[in-house]
């Protein structure tokens, strides 16, 4: 994409850097490349990736997948925010490959987000595909734009939540879903 390429040699023009100096040569074609990567979450849906993932299964148990990693850019400041994601939910007679979940997390992360957003889609998304009895998504980040710059407070974490259905509704399911979670 040579228009991002492009914009990379205004900005180091733009800083005070020479583009044309040996380690910065080859810096706006990689850095279109990291742009591409970051963002490829816009170039995919939840059906594509889940694809004929989803089966009938008679099973009314909590599933959860905790410790999902995930990396996201800021749209505030396009700078990285980072984490662990923790997902659950109660089937309603249909349950979804296991490495749909971290997949889903993962093309939603790979947008330019805020982290309230970014909790709110993966439960919608899990809700719509699935229709189970309630989704729940906790998701904890690190946000470089606030360890970097700003308030440069290197060690505090958000925390966002999302609960659908029974999780909403039911305090003993919302705090069956958070005990588990607290073991990571």
């Amino acid at each position: 994409n040579k228009e991002l390429e492009q914009a990379c040699s205004v900005l180091l023009k733009e800083i005070g850097e020479d583009a044309k100096r040996e380690g910065l040569v080859k810096t706006p074609y990689r850095f279109q490349k990291a742009i591409q990567e970051l963002t490829e979450g816009y170039h995919q849906t939840v059906e594509e990736l889940v694809g004929d993932a989803l089966f009938q299964e008679d099973c009314s148990e909590m599933v959860i997948v905790r410790g999902i990693e995930y990396y996201s850019l800021c749209e505030h400041h396009l700078l990285p925010f980072f984490g662990k994601a923790h997902v659950a939910y109660i089937p309603n007679g249909k349950i979804i490959g296991l490495s749909k979940i971290p997949r889903i997390v993962n093309m939603f992360a790979r947008r330019l987000q805020v982290q309230e957003r970014f909790t709110g889609q993966i439960t919608r998304a899990l809700d719509e595909l699935l229709k189970p009895q309630g989704v729940a998504c906790v998701v904890e980040g690190s946000h470089m734009c606030m360890m970097m710059r700003g308030v440069q407070s290197q060690s505090s974490t958000m925390v966002t939540n999302s609960m659908r259905g029974c999780f909403l509704d039911d305090q003993k399911t919302r705090d069956e879903f958070m005990q588990f979670i607290k073991t990571t």
